[in-house]
């Protein structure tokens, strides 16, 4: 792990016991029902791309099969817990999202909500999503993204002086803008809050590759 990779980790450790109560606060003023738009989605064997605490895991259809990966061992932890809690069966691994433990063509459904915001390179994580998905599966986004108002994003510009140096986390990101330089065909898209929310659902090509 690099030094770069040790930091972050640190960071979500430190806040993976508040984590939850942030996001509760976050999901019912920002995302509304987010969590539960992209679970429905998810079929089959599901890679769930920086799980966090797991917040999803009880959202998703009683037979899809989930694997979820995350850079912090202690939201892994909490994950875990939760999946226990509600009767869920599910792979948890250590692992950053631009290098997923996974070979080629291993799931049927990638989901990440409101986790490409803080992944370094999330160019790089879109470009092994594609690889880790089977031919003609599933891209479920979820995220905060670059806001449709040029006085928010001048606003969100400034926030990321702070956020992006503190915790890692970009306001200023639109990961719909590089999916099809990585063989994705958007088929479902959604954005509302003055477009600082977004939630798509993606196909994969039978040959992806990175723009």
């Amino acid at each position: 792990m690099t030094t770069h990779s040790t930091r972050w980790q640190r960071y979500w450790d430190s806040h993976a016991d508040d984590y939850d109560r942030q996001m509760t606060r976050w999901e019912r003023k920002l995302f509304g029902d987010s969590r539960e738009w992209a679970a429905s989605r998810a079929r089959g064997e599901v890679l769930d791309v920086a799980v966090g605490t797991g917040l999803n895991l009880p959202l998703y259809p009683d037979d899809v099969r989930v694997t979820g990966i995350d850079i912090s061992p202690r939201m892994l932890d909490r994950a875990r817990s939760r999946a226990e809690q509600f009767g869920r069966d599910v792979t948890l691994r250590q692992a950053g999202a631009e290098e997923l433990p996974s070979p080629d063509d291993s799931f049927d459904t990638v989901v990440c909500t409101l986790g490409l915001c803080a992944i370094p390179d999330h160019d790089a994580a879109l470009g092994e999503m594609a690889r880790v998905l089977r031919p003609g599966g599933r891209l479920i986004l979820v995220d905060h993204v670059a806001g449709t108002s040029r006085v928010v994003r001048v606003l969100q510009r400034l926030l990321e002086a702070v956020t992006v140096r503190q915790a890692g986390e970009h306001f200023l990101r639109r990961p719909f803008e590089l999916l099809t330089g990585h063989g994705f065909d958007v088929v479902e898209r959604e954005r509302f809050k003055a477009g600082l929310v977004e939630r798509l659902v993606a196909t994969a090509g039978s040959a992806t590759g990175s723009p």
